[in-house]
């Protein structure tokens, strides 16, 4: 696996090594030892789905606050997604900031997202699936969401969302100055 790290520290966007021959490819999607040697949680409790029957559909953005903070290994494998994080860690030099990348079932890129980052991704196509592994079970008490259009971001989508839930159109906008 290809290891690297974006610009909000912490976060990585993973590339498979494939191995190819005439039947295809074999690869590496996880590996305990190599997440340990960059320093990231290993400790995985359970894997999600999330299928999206349209193009344009937004999900996000979403995090858990602690103690039920948790770390995302997100992949596609089925369609395209634009997947963005946002440094929700109120120390950190890239507060507030936000990084995102297309996870496809072509690329087989995977986006690390670690504790303290809020997550979301629209898809790129029709039929596309989502799978990720969490490092928390999921706490509904400790969910924090943020508007995926809030000017304190500024996060530029690809593509205009088409399908947003109520509940993830409903969060209010922050105060540019509020420390979360």
């Amino acid at each position: 696996m290809n290891f690297e790290e974006t610009i909000l520290k912490g976060a990585y966007i993973i590339d498979v090594s494939p191995i190819n021959d005439e039947r295809g490819f074999f690869g590496r999607s996880y590996c305990k030892r190599e997440f340990e040697s960059f320093g990231l949680n290993t400790n995985a409790v359970q894997t999600n789905v999330s299928y999206n029957k349209r193009k344009g559909t937004l999900r996000g953005m979403h995090m858990q606050l602690a103690p039920h903070e948790e770390t995302k290994l997100v992949r596609c494998t089925r369609g395209a997604i634009y997947d963005v994080v946002i440094d929700m860690r109120p120390h950190s030099p890239s507060y507030r900031r936000w990084t995102g990348v297309v996870l496809s079932a072509d690329n087989y890129r995977m986006l690390y997202v670690p504790e303290g980052f809020a997550h979301g991704f629209i898809t790129l196509q029709d039929d596309t699936e989502v799978t990720y592994q969490v490092s928390a079970f999921y706490a509904p008490g400790a969910e924090r969401c943020y508007r995926w259009d809030d000017p304190a971001f500024g996060i530029e989508w690809p593509i205009q969302p088409t399908l947003v839930s109520k509940k993830d159109s409903a969060h209010p906008l922050l105060d540019p100055q509020t420390i979360i």
